[in-house]
This record gives structure tokens, sequence and C-alpha cells, in this order.
């Protein structure tokens, strides 16, 4: 058994939920008493791999998706007042637009590959809902990929040749053997999984829970019955009992 915990994160970036859940995933982890042992794998699953290039407002998705426009207010606002009452600030999951996040799931595989997933994933997530901004174009992702000082050539290389299509399929194939229908997604030490968003509290207890069931407290073994010789206690050896026959 290692000592080590890990958590897979499904997500996409232009998903509103898996944007506050990477945040909430940072606080869970850093208010775990064995965070430092906690290793979190971000994971694709690209949700809208139809939309144009140019990209859609949130407002022109809703419509296309045949959703009522009371979804702004009733879904997507409330996200913003939780990221703000979060310390998530700006979070724009209303005033953007979404595109195909093919590329910019296959520059996070590359980024990955190069030992800094998680810090690109937090900084797509802040570009996209702290800015709007659009990362659905080659050119697009790589001026991201500019900003966050990634090895330009080997980034373009990784877009251009679209070695890592292959590994975001599998990727969401994964998940959706795993029984997840949507993003975010998680799995914890592969013996929980979390659909959807929860709480900071809720996640820092299923990380608790995943980590104790991962790592039991030895316990005593039951005793089958008693030994007629002595036995050494810390403090010294105790003899048998005299004989009083």
């Amino acid at each position: 058994m290692g000592d080590e915990m890990k958590i897979e994160f499904w997500s996409d970036i232009i998903c509103p939920y898996c944007g506050l859940m990477d945040h909430r995933l940072h606080l869970a982890v850093s208010r775990f008493r064995h965070g430092d042992q906690i290793q979190v794998v971000h994971r694709s699953f690209p949700l809208h791999p139809d939309l144009p290039r140019t990209g859609v407002s949130q407002r022109k998705l809703i419509e296309m998706a045949g959703a009522p426009v009371t979804t702004v207010d009733r879904i997507l606002r409330p996200i913003e007042r939780a990221a703000e009452a979060e310390g998530l600030t700006p979070y724009r999951a209303v005033d953007r637009t979404l595109g195909p996040t093919d590329l910019a799931h296959e520059l996070l595989a590359y980024a990955t590959e190069q030992g800094r997933g998680n810090e690109i994933w937090t900084a797509m997530f802040r570009a996209h809902f702290g800015q709007a901004r659009k990362l659905w174009t080659t050119e697009e992702v790589l001026g991201f990929a500019a900003d966050v000082d990634l090895d330009p050539d080997g980034a373009a290389e990784a877009l251009h040749s679209r070695r890592y299509r292959a590994r975001v399929a599998a990727d969401q194939r994964e998940a959706q053997r795993l029984g997840a229908h949507g993003a975010p997604f998680l799995v914890f030490d592969g013996r929980l999984a979390v659909p959807g968003a929860i709480g900071t509290d809720e996640l820092l207890a299923v990380i608790t829970r995943a980590w104790t069931e991962g790592h039991p407290t030895p316990q005593p073994l039951p005793v089958v019955g008693g030994g007629t010789e002595g036995r050494c206690a810390p403090d010294g050896c105790l003899a048998p009992e005299p004989s009083t026959t």
C-alpha cells in the first residue's frame, strides 16, 4: 500500500462548475492534514465538440440547447455568486463565449507531460472564467501557451501534430466507463466517485473517507485463547503464576 492518494478530476475548461470545483479542490487539499501526499490528476472531458471555432455566446448556447432563458438567473448567476463568496473573482459564467475545447485539451495533455499539468489547468480555468478568454483556435491556444511560459516550439508541435488527440479521447472514454455522463467527475483513489459539483466541506469529507479506507488504522488481533506461560510487557517480563499445588 502506497502512502499517496490519487484524485482524478475529469473536467472541461468551459464548464463553470468545473472551474469552481478546481478552486474547491485546491482548498480542500490544503485543509487536509495529509494534503502533501495527495496527487491530483486532471483528465479531459470535452463537452461541446461541435461548437464553431469562432465560438458562441453563453446565452446563444442556452438558446441552441433549447433550455429556458431563466437558466442564466437560475443556474449561472448563482455559480458566479458562489465563486465570489469563495474568493474566486472575477468569475464570468454568463458573459463569455464557448467553443470546441479539443485543442485546449491537447495543450493541457502536453503541459501534463511537461510536469505542469495542475498548474496549467488552473491557469486555463482562470483565463477563461476570469478574463472570458477564447481558447478555441490554434492561434488562441498557442497565445495562452506563451502567456504561461510553455515552450513555444513544443506547444506548437503538440497542436499541429495532433498527437495528443487520442489521449484526450481515451480520458473521456475512461470516465464514461466509470459511470460519468458529464463533468465535473472526480474519482478518489479508485474507490469513490463524485459526479457533479459539491462544496469544499463535502469535498474534504470525501477525501478524508477515501484516505481512511485506503490507510486503515491497525487494529488489535482477535484473541482466541490464552497461553499458560508468562509474557513480556514494555516494562519487563511477567513470570507465570506459581502453582499452588
